[in-house]
C-alpha cells in the first residue's frame, strides 16, 4: 500500500456529494440535465467553470464580465460537477428555501421577539412584497398556521408545517 495520503492535492477532484437529487427527477430529466451540462462542460472535464460558462454565454451571444461569471458558480458550495449542477437546479426548481432561510425571513416580522406574528403582520407582508400572494393563497396558508386565539402564529410551528418536516417529529 502506498504511503501517499488519499488527500493529495494534486489529485484533488470534485467529490460527489451523497443526496438523494437524483430521486428529485425522471430519467429523462436526468438525461435533460446531463445533456445541457455537457454543452455547457465546453473543456468535458467534468466541472463547469468559469471558462466553460464564458464560451456557453458567447457562444449565445451573451458577454459577461468575469466577475459576474465567478458569482455565477459562487452559488454551488464547492466544484460544479454533474451531481452538484442538479442538486443547484433541484433546488430551484422546488422552488422553496430551506427551513432555516423561511424562519429568518418570518422573525423579521417578530417585532417583540416572542417567536410569534399576528396573522393581520404576515398576511399584509405576504400580499404586498416579493412575490405578492392572493387573499385566497394567504387564506388557504393559514388554515394549516398554528395560531393562538388571538390570530397570532407559532413562526417556528408554521415553518415546519410549510416545510413538511411537522409530520416528520
Amino acid at each position: 500500500m502506498s504511503s501517499k495520503s488519499r488527500s493529495d492535492p494534486a489529485k484533488k477532484r470534485a467529490t460527489r456529494s451523497t443526496s438523494n437529487v437524483f430521486a428529485m427527477f425522471t430519467q429523462n430529466q436526468i438525461a435533460e440535465f446531463k445533456e445541457a451540462f455537457q454543452f455547457i462542460d465546453s473543456n468535458k472535464d467534468g466541472i463547469i467553470d468559469k471558462n466553460d460558462l464564458k464560451a456557453t454565454f458567447d457562444s449565445l451571444g451573451r458577454m459577461y464580465p468575469d466577475e459576474q461569471l465567478q458569482q455565477m458558480l459562487s452559488e454551488a458550495p464547492g466544484p460544479l460537477n454533474f451531481t452538484m449542477f442538479l442538486s443547484i437546479f433541484g433546488e430551484r426548481i422546488a422552488g422553496t428555501d430551506g427551513e432555516d432561510t423561511i424562519q429568518t425571513a418570518f422573525k423579521t416580522f417578530d417585532a417583540e421577539g416572542t417567536g410569534m406574528v399576528h396573522e393581520s403582520v404576515l398576511k399584509k407582508a405576504l400580499m404586498t412584497w416579493g412575490e405578492k400572494l392572493t387573499d385566497d393563497e394567504v387564506e388557504t396558508c393559514f388554515r394549516e398556521a398554528p395560531m393562538d386565539r388571538q390570530g397570532n402564529i407559532d413562526i417556528t410551528a408554521f415553518v415546519k408545517t410549510i416545510c413538511g418536516s411537522a409530520e416528520e417529529e
